[in-house]
């Protein structure tokens, strides 16, 4: 086990606290085959709609990946987005203790509509003045209660009015005196309110806008402009993100390490800078020296543009990238549902076959493989829509499922007839437990089911008829189920 892989298992099980400007992001898919005749705009059809966490949300649900523990501290409105924000946090295994219901502003809510994988259009809901003292004050009283047993602090500032010059200011004094660690995602160009921070994160274009540079296309240029940040604001480090070019990691004594990301391919850049300051961060609350948390950032982030989407880096592909493993990370088939549209989005654009099957799989046997196998060689790329442990449970009973969700995914993607695994499912017992919605985001060619179902009876080819896509009803191995190998395990027969 080399240090990079020792460092990494450290991180596991750190609480990092992670205070700032909370979002939801909601996703809103669908149709949109015509022009309004009211105004020459067009109109979407939706089919589906996801919410997941942005802002200093995205950067806890990052460390999640991680397997670290983050807290996040910030505010949420009184209404029905805060409980769809907690929610999605709480399923995430984020501590929400430390955010503050301000009734003077709504939660930050930013809603993208999108056709086809196409963004159309984004409205965001939001107030971004300075939260009042009072809030102030609460926030900073769960701060000083979760500082005691936190490895390190993030400040994630999005200039949303949470992180106010003067809860920054305390923070960072209360932080450096318990000896825990700062790093900043800084917004702005007056990085003078961190000051005392260890680290600021910026990226290139930020780190130009704060030290007034005109190019920031060099070594040299960089380090320039982040000695200005370090020498004018009393900040110990800079780490600059350079896109796809990597990073750089400038300090107080002149010292600096330039990165090089090594990707097979660029998709997409955005998001990175959260999985950087993450990984970072966590890799610092482990114990490492500066120069390595910068190496495993680095590592991280080739991994993160290498994906579509804002998908987070586990800690599984981090490893598997750090050792130079050659076997291709398990994780590199998970997606969440806006993230696998664009990757099945980009399938169809050269001409691939998508195909779409679900179901538990809670333990693989011959069947499944044998299913799988089938469906696959009647397209060019398969999903499997996995249900997730509460799904499972609805559907199977309170002692199932035996293998929990990441196992479950682990193993499915280890199969070589399955390029994507995407979990879907009802939470509680009166909503849908289909794959109906996650089906009419993603578009797939063709839909597979396995049984004697006709395609009348089956609501997922309801959904497939709306756009023209084909229904395929596959014959199931016989003398195989998950329920009869349970039984058999209980009985000894």
């Amino acid at each position: 086990m080399n240090e990079l892989t020792q460092i990494i298992h450290s991180m596991r099980g750190r609480r990092i606290i992670v205070a700032g400007d909370i979002m939801l992001d909601r996703f809103v898919y669908g149709a949109a085959d015509r022009i309004s005749p009211e105004s020459p705009v067009p109109v979407l059809l939706t089919e589906a709609e996801s919410t997941m966490l942005g802002g200093a949300g995205n950067v806890a649900a990052n460390l999640c990946a991680l397997g670290v523990k983050p807290v996040l501290l910030g505010t949420v409105g009184n209404d029905v987005n805060a409980e769809a924000l907690l929610s999605v946090a709480k399923k995430s295994d984020i501590a929400v203790s430390g955010i503050v219901t301000d009734e003077t502003r709504p939660t930050t809510l930013k809603t993208r509509f999108l056709a086809r994988g196409q963004q159309l259009l984004r409205v965001d809901s939001e107030k971004t003045h300075p939260v009042s003292n009072e809030i102030e004050a609460a926030i900073f009283a769960a701060f000083e209660k979760e500082l005691p047993s936190a490895a390190a602090l993030i400040l994630s500032d999005y200039g949303k009015g949470v992180l106010t010059s003067g809860l920054i200011e305390r923070m960072i004094s209360a932080a450096k005196a318990a000896r825990v660690p700062v790093l900043v995602d800084p917004k702005g160009k007056e990085y003078g309110r961190y000051k005392g921070a260890d680290y600021v994160t910026p990226n290139r274009k930020e780190l130009a806008e704060a030290s007034s540079a005109s190019s920031l296309k060099t070594d040299e240029e960089i380090i320039a402009a982040a000695q200005k940040i370090i020498t004018g604001c009393g900040i110990a480090n800079v780490l600059a993100t350079r896109s796809e070019d990597g990073l750089s990691l400038v300090s107080a004594n002149n010292d600096a390490i330039h990165h090089r990301t090594t990707v097979r391919e660029v998709f997409d850049v955005s998001g990175a800078g959260d999985t950087v300051i993450g990984v970072f961060a966590a890799a610092i609350a482990a114990g490492a020296k500066p120069a390595q948390a910068a190496e495993l950032a680095n590592i991280a982030g080739g991994v993160a543009v290498s994906k579509i989407g804002t998908a987070a880096v586990s800690d599984l592909e981090l490893e598997e990238a750090a050792s130079g493993s050659a076997r291709p990370a398990l994780n590199s088939k998970f997606e969440s549902a806006y993230t696998a549209k664009e990757r099945v989005d980009a399938w169809k654009k050269q001409g691939l076959k998508v195909g779409f099957t679900n179901g538990c799989f809670d333990i693989l046997h011959q069947g499944h493989v044998g299913y799988l196998a089938a469906a696959r060689a009647h397209c060019d790329r398969l999903i499997v829509g996995l249900n997730h442990d509460a799904s499972v449970r609805i559907l199977k009973g309170p002692t199932r499922p035996v293998n929990p969700q990441d196992a479950r995914a682990a193993v499915m993607s280890a199969l070589e007839s399955v390029d994507m695994v995407v979990f879907f499912g009802a939470e509680k017992a009166e909503e849908d437990n289909t794959p109906c919605a996650l089906i009419a985001a993603l578009q797939p060619d063709i839909f597979f089911k396995g049984g004697d179902y006709k395609p009348e009876q089956l609501p997922e080819a309801k959904v497939m008829a709306v756009y023209g896509g084909e229904v395929a009803i596959m014959p199931f191995h016989e003398g195989f189920s998950t329920t009869s190998i349970i039984e058999k395990t209980r009985t000894g027969s």
